[in-house]
């Protein structure tokens, strides 16, 4: 497997980003399409536009919903066990003052630059995309979907 890193992170899941959504877009087009193509069936096409843009969207939106509540849940229980094991105090204070895309960014980062990185989140508010551009040992994490 490849070496993670800032520019490769991202996952993809390819039945539904490359197969199941492009079709579902492709059959969207197309019902629109016909809607000014085929004025005989226009309502038939109309209906048929509405249900496939209907499936797109629940798709999109259930998938990622509730797969990313859950993952984001995790994501602050893991800053809050490393910064607990590299503090020996509970992060309630700075969890307080980060927001979610810092403390997901931070997790990229080994425990030398977790400690510097955090400092600049909360001192200085850099960004999350900041902080993982910041990272030089990037600390991979290949289970997030």
């Amino acid at each position: 497997m490849e070496s993670q890193n800032y520019k490769n992170h991202r996952k993809f899941y390819p039945p539904h980003h490359f197969i199941y959504l492009p079709l579902l877009i492709v059959l969207e087009v197309l019902g629109i399409w016909k809607i000014f193509n085929d004025e005989q069936n226009q309502l038939i096409w109309i209906l048929f536009s509405i249900v496939i843009f209907l499936l797109l969207y629940l798709s999109i939106m259930v998938r990622q919903h509730y797969a990313l509540g859950l993952q984001n849940r995790l994501v602050r229980l893991e800053f809050k066990q490393r910064y607990f094991e590299i503090f020996g105090q509970r992060s309630d204070e700075a969890e307080e003052k980060l927001r979610f895309d810092q403390i997901a960014a931070l997790r990229f980062a080994y425990d030398d630059e977790f400690k510097e990185l955090l400092y600049k989140a909360l001192h200085e508010d850099i960004s999350g995309n900041e902080i993982k551009k910041s990272i030089k040992n990037w600390r991979s994490d290949h289970q997030r979907i």
